[in-house]
């Protein structure tokens, strides 16, 4: 058992040392200043080599992409609106719309930390028989 494992390390190891990983962003190896200056270039060069292969394989002018573009704008659209217009058609028509229920609130929804900074300091600011109520009270004293 130990030696499978020991071979399979062993394997991996190898075989990924074998493969050269590459990435986006590379860096010149360490040497003199004139090896790093052309190992530089030459890594550049080789970029602008691989993005015009890609580019040439591709094959598409300006005009094509533009045309391309266009055409998805238009199919987009097309989905977009409808979807659109039938939500907001059941919105309209089967979703409710929910108001504060009438009447006292619970104990929960109703605590008042400190007073508000009005002249009835026990009333919300939208609460209007509250308001009348409090304006009852200081026309009555």
């Amino acid at each position: 058992m130990f030696a499978a494992r020991t071979a399979a390390r062993t394997l991996t190891r190898t075989t990924t040392q074998a493969i050269q990983r590459r990435s986006n962003q590379t860096v010149p190896r360490l040497g003199t200043q004139a090896e790093m200056e052309a190992e530089a270039i030459a890594q550049l060069r080789a970029r602008v080599r691989r993005q015009k292969e890609i580019m040439d394989a591709t094959g598409h002018s300006h005009e094509e992409e533009y045309a391309e573009m266009l055409k998805w704008i238009k199919i987009s659209a097309v989905v977009a609106a409808p979807v659109c217009v039938l939500s907001i058609l059941k919105d309209m028509l089967f979703v409710g719309h929910a108001h504060r229920p009438e009447g006292p609130l619970p104990d929960y929804m109703n605590i008042q930390v400190k007073e508000f900074p009005w002249e009835c300091e026990t009333c919300a600011l939208f609460d209007l028989e509250c308001w009348k109520k409090c304006r009852a009270e200081k026309a009555g004293n």
